[in-house]
């Protein structure tokens, strides 16, 4: 099972790899920063998930997607996003993260629009439909694994 999660990620990372990496960066709504990832497709994330989002200038993307860190690039004018990860760690995780893990980064591919919603960030697909809901970190608490609210 474990090996089918594996290899269902590394084919989404090389999938991912062949995407143009141009990069448009508009500031209009301060994405810049690291957000921790709450709901994943209006689900609460698994206690403890350490599941981040960080938006670096240029377009920079870097992240841990629940059980593995990940890196790639992102494009953002007015409200349209579109992430592209595009390499990875591979270690081994606890089923519920790993699994939570496959959900990241199959998700990612199909945001296309980000919100910014009584401090949440909502990044959405094409249908308007909210795939993440994030809450910006503290710089001061990057790093840190926090506890899921579940609110």
């Amino acid at each position: 099972m474990m090996i089918v999660r594996l290899i269902i990620v590394s084919l989404v990372v090389l999938l991912t790899a062949c995407q143009s990496t141009g990069v448009t960066v508009d500031d209009q709504l301060e994405l810049e920063g690291t957000w921790h990832i709450e709901k994943i497709n209006g689900q609460a994330v698994v206690n403890y998930s350490p599941a981040q989002l960080s938006f670096g200038t240029n377009g920079v993307l870097s992240g841990n997607n629940s059980c593995n860190t990940f890196t790639g690039n992102y494009t953002f004018v007015g409200s349209s996003l579109g992430l592209a990860p595009e390499a990875g760690t591979m270690k081994a995780c606890v089923d519920a993260l790993e699994a939570q893990e496959e959900q990241v980064m199959v998700l990612m591919l199909n945001v296309s629009q980000a919100r910014l919603t009584k401090s949440k960030l909502l990044l959405k697909d094409e249908n308007n439909k909210t795939l993440f809901v994030l809450k910006k970190m503290e710089s001061e608490n990057i790093g840190e694994t926090p506890v899921s609210s579940h609110d």
